[in-house]
Protein backbone atom coordinates (compact mmCIF):
# COMPACT_ATOMS: atom_id res chain seq x y z
CA UNK A 1 0.00 0.00 0.00
CA UNK A 2 1.66 3.14 -1.15
CA UNK A 3 0.61 6.73 -1.07
CA UNK A 4 0.25 8.59 -4.33
CA UNK A 5 -0.29 12.32 -4.26
CA UNK A 6 -2.97 14.25 -5.98
CA UNK A 7 -4.41 11.76 -8.46
CA UNK A 8 -7.92 10.40 -8.46
CA UNK A 9 -8.65 6.71 -8.65
CA UNK A 10 -10.35 5.62 -11.84
CA UNK A 11 -13.88 6.19 -13.05
CA UNK A 12 -15.94 4.41 -10.40
CA UNK A 13 -17.97 6.79 -8.25
CA UNK A 14 -19.93 6.03 -5.11
CA UNK A 15 -22.89 7.24 -3.07
CA UNK A 16 -22.75 6.02 0.54
CA UNK A 17 -25.73 5.83 2.86
CA UNK A 18 -25.76 7.44 6.31
CA UNK A 19 -24.43 4.27 8.00
CA UNK A 20 -21.14 4.38 6.08
CA UNK A 21 -19.48 7.63 7.20
CA UNK A 22 -16.10 6.08 8.01
CA UNK A 23 -16.05 4.12 4.74
CA UNK A 24 -16.88 7.37 2.92
CA UNK A 25 -13.79 9.05 4.41
CA UNK A 26 -11.57 6.06 3.54
CA UNK A 27 -12.83 6.04 -0.05
CA UNK A 28 -12.16 9.76 -0.38
CA UNK A 29 -8.62 9.33 1.00
CA UNK A 30 -8.18 6.55 -1.57
CA UNK A 31 -9.15 9.02 -4.29
CA UNK A 32 -12.67 7.83 -5.03
CA UNK A 33 -15.38 10.37 -5.77
CA UNK A 34 -17.77 9.47 -2.94
CA UNK A 35 -20.94 11.37 -2.25
CA UNK A 36 -22.49 10.90 1.19
CA UNK A 37 -26.17 10.71 2.09
CA UNK A 38 -25.18 12.80 5.13
CA UNK A 39 -25.08 15.78 2.74
CA UNK A 40 -28.85 15.43 2.26
CA UNK A 41 -31.39 17.02 4.59
CA UNK A 42 -32.49 14.70 7.38
CA UNK A 43 -36.04 13.58 7.86
CA UNK A 44 -37.05 12.90 4.27
CA UNK A 45 -39.29 9.82 4.43
CA UNK A 46 -38.42 9.15 0.77
CA UNK A 47 -34.65 9.21 1.33
CA UNK A 48 -34.10 5.66 0.05
CA UNK A 49 -35.89 6.52 -3.20
CA UNK A 50 -33.91 9.77 -3.47
CA UNK A 51 -30.63 7.86 -2.99
CA UNK A 52 -31.58 5.40 -5.74
CA UNK A 53 -32.45 8.28 -8.07
CA UNK A 54 -29.19 10.10 -7.35
CA UNK A 55 -27.17 6.92 -7.91
CA UNK A 56 -28.86 6.17 -11.23
CA UNK A 57 -28.81 9.76 -12.52
CA UNK A 58 -25.18 10.38 -11.59
CA UNK A 59 -23.80 6.94 -12.49
CA UNK A 60 -22.78 6.19 -8.91
CA UNK A 61 -22.80 2.87 -7.11
CA UNK A 62 -24.96 3.09 -4.00
CA UNK A 63 -23.19 1.56 -1.00
CA UNK A 64 -25.56 0.62 1.80
CA UNK A 65 -25.92 -1.46 4.96
CA UNK A 66 -29.67 -1.74 4.23
CA UNK A 67 -30.43 -5.07 2.51
CA UNK A 68 -33.77 -3.93 1.14
CA UNK A 69 -32.31 -0.74 -0.30
CA UNK A 70 -29.50 -2.74 -1.95
CA UNK A 71 -32.08 -5.16 -3.40
CA UNK A 72 -34.11 -2.24 -4.80
CA UNK A 73 -30.97 -0.75 -6.33
CA UNK A 74 -30.10 -3.90 -8.27
CA UNK A 75 -26.84 -3.55 -10.19
CA UNK A 76 -26.59 0.11 -9.14
CA UNK A 77 -26.25 -0.81 -5.44
CA UNK A 78 -24.06 -2.94 -3.22
CA UNK A 79 -24.99 -4.29 0.20
CA UNK A 80 -22.04 -3.77 2.56
CA UNK A 81 -21.96 -6.80 4.85
CA UNK A 82 -19.65 -5.72 7.67
CA UNK A 83 -19.85 -2.93 10.21
CA UNK A 84 -16.02 -2.74 10.36
CA UNK A 85 -14.39 -0.34 7.88
CA UNK A 86 -11.45 -2.54 6.85
CA UNK A 87 -13.83 -5.41 6.09
CA UNK A 88 -15.95 -2.94 4.10
CA UNK A 89 -12.92 -1.87 2.05
CA UNK A 90 -11.94 -5.54 1.64
CA UNK A 91 -15.40 -6.26 0.17
CA UNK A 92 -14.97 -3.40 -2.31
CA UNK A 93 -11.50 -4.70 -3.25
CA UNK A 94 -12.88 -8.22 -3.74
CA UNK A 95 -15.67 -6.91 -5.99
CA UNK A 96 -13.04 -5.10 -8.08
CA UNK A 97 -14.36 -1.61 -7.33
CA UNK A 98 -11.33 -0.20 -5.47
CA UNK A 99 -7.59 -0.47 -5.08
CA UNK A 100 -6.64 0.05 -1.39
CA UNK A 101 -4.14 2.86 -1.81
CA UNK A 102 -4.06 6.32 -0.21
CA UNK A 103 -4.02 9.01 -2.90
CA UNK A 104 -4.68 12.29 -1.03
CA UNK A 105 -6.67 13.68 -3.95
CA UNK A 106 -10.10 14.31 -2.34
CA UNK A 107 -11.21 16.12 0.78
CA UNK A 108 -12.35 13.61 3.38
CA UNK A 109 -15.03 16.04 4.58
CA UNK A 110 -16.63 17.46 1.44
CA UNK A 111 -15.29 15.31 -1.45
CA UNK A 112 -13.79 18.30 -3.30
CA UNK A 113 -10.72 17.49 -5.39
CA UNK A 114 -7.57 18.62 -3.54
CA UNK A 115 -4.85 20.74 -5.12
CA UNK A 116 -1.29 21.43 -3.96
CA UNK A 117 -1.32 23.95 -1.11
CA UNK A 118 0.44 27.28 -1.45
CA UNK A 119 3.12 28.34 1.02
CA UNK A 120 0.73 31.03 2.27
CA UNK A 121 -2.03 28.47 2.97
CA UNK A 122 0.42 26.24 4.84
CA UNK A 123 1.83 29.16 6.82
CA UNK A 124 -1.62 30.50 7.75
CA UNK A 125 -3.03 27.14 8.87
CA UNK A 126 -2.63 26.97 12.66
CA UNK A 127 -2.60 23.16 12.81
CA UNK A 128 0.05 22.71 10.08
CA UNK A 129 3.31 21.15 11.24
CA UNK A 130 6.06 23.78 11.37
CA UNK A 131 9.01 21.52 10.67
CA UNK A 132 8.13 19.29 7.74
CA UNK A 133 10.88 19.12 5.11
CA UNK A 134 9.88 17.02 2.10
CA UNK A 135 6.20 16.92 3.06
CA UNK A 136 3.59 17.45 0.36
CA UNK A 137 0.62 19.58 1.41
CA UNK A 138 -2.79 19.66 -0.24
CA UNK A 139 -5.61 22.20 0.04
CA UNK A 140 -9.37 21.83 -0.16
CA UNK A 141 -10.89 24.89 -1.78
CA UNK A 142 -14.33 23.72 -0.63
CA UNK A 143 -13.88 23.68 3.14
CA UNK A 144 -10.43 25.35 3.28
CA UNK A 145 -8.75 22.41 5.02
CA UNK A 146 -5.05 21.54 4.77
CA UNK A 147 -3.98 17.91 4.27
CA UNK A 148 -0.62 16.14 4.44
CA UNK A 149 0.57 12.60 5.06
CA UNK A 150 0.95 12.59 8.81
CA UNK A 151 0.41 9.99 11.50
CA UNK A 152 -3.29 9.64 10.64
CA UNK A 153 -2.49 8.85 7.00
CA UNK A 154 0.26 6.42 7.97
CA UNK A 155 -2.22 4.69 10.32
CA UNK A 156 -4.69 4.36 7.43
CA UNK A 157 -1.99 2.86 5.20
CA UNK A 158 -1.18 0.28 7.91
CA UNK A 159 -4.90 -0.54 8.26
CA UNK A 160 -5.27 -0.97 4.51
CA UNK A 161 -2.27 -3.31 4.50
CA UNK A 162 -4.42 -5.71 6.59
CA UNK A 163 -6.38 -6.37 3.42
CA UNK A 164 -3.33 -8.05 1.90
Amino acid sequence: MSQRSGEDAGDVRFLADRMLGTLTRYLRFMGYDTMSANALSRGNTREDTVLLEIARESGRILLTRDRELARRGGDAALFIRSEEVIEQVRQLVETGYVVPEIRMSRCSLCNTRLRPATQKEIRETPYAPRESPGTDFFWCTGCRKLYWMGSHGRHMIRRLQEIG
